[in-house]
């Protein structure tokens, strides 16, 4: 099953869609909640960024709908974003952020990424 760049998941389909798709092209995960007005302001500048990249997955997860995904993955507050490669998380960020500052964020973890697929 082919993904679209950004998607919604849940509990049921977390390792599916975000853990295997991970093995193939890196996936975002942007762990968020209706009454969070920081998460209202990061998700559309996520979308620009993983629009604009074209190298990325965006995965959204409602947490107060998803409670064990935020338990699981020892969430703090929101939003929290993960980024997982490999089927493994290889970095996070909490609290709105610019578009520049999650583009720096995603050079600087998938930059050692691109080079490993580089060389095979």
């Amino acid at each position: 099953m082919l993904l679209p760049l950004i998607f919604d998941v849940n509990e049921h389909d977390f390792a599916h869609k975000v853990l295997d798709t991970s093995r193939d092209k890196p996936v975002m995960v942007d762990f968020w909640a209706e009454w969070c007005p920081p998460c209202r302001a990061l998700t559309p500048v996520l979308e620009r960024v993983v629009h604009t990249r074209r190298d990325i997955h965006l995965a959204k997860v409602d947490a107060d709908e998803n409670m064990k995904l935020a338990g699981r993955y020892q969430l703090r507050g929101f939003p929290t974003v993960i980024l997982f490669v490999n089927g493994e998380e290889m970095a996070r960020f909490s609290s709105a952020r610019p578009a520049q500052w999650v583009q720096a964020f995603l050079d600087q973890h998938l930059a050692t990424d691109a080079g490993a697929q580089a060389a095979e």
